[in-house]
């Protein structure tokens, strides 16, 4: 089993940039494939990006495609997020979760351990 705990969110002017990072605690994070999702009010849960095991694999939604990157570095257990030209349409709140599958996943049912979340406004 995982704890994750994600930080680095905040408020930010649209333009500007946010790096999120999810620490992970308990089981070593190079035995989940990871991935990020994020949620605004009203609005249902969407995926953001995911990366494999090794993090030789990527993924990133087409909304965020270009101006989001998801890296991991399993020495410190950690995955990240960096968010560059923030959009208002950004704002959410943002999660990592972690899979045991072994490719990466893009669907938040194939996730089996989440964190609690880290606010991400971004004003206009």
């Amino acid at each position: 089993q995982v704890q994750l705990v994600e930080s680095g969110g905040g408020l930010v002017q649209a333009g500007a940039s946010l790096r999120l990072s999810c620490a992970a605690s308990g089981r070593t994070l190079s035995s989940y494939a990871m991935g990020w999702f994020r949620q605004a009010p009203g609005k249902e849960r969407e995926f953001v990006a995911a990366i494999s095991r090794g993090g030789g694999s990527t993924y990133h939604a087409n909304s965020v495609k270009g101006r989001f990157t998801i890296s991991r570095d399993n020495a410190k257990n950690t995955v990240y997020l960096q968010m560059n030209s923030l959009k208002p349409e950004d704002t959410a709140v943002y999660s990592c979760a972690a899979s045991e599958l072994l490719p990466l996943q893009i669907e938040d049912h194939k996730y089996d351990y989440w964190g609690q979340g880290t606010q991400v406004t971004v004003s206009s």
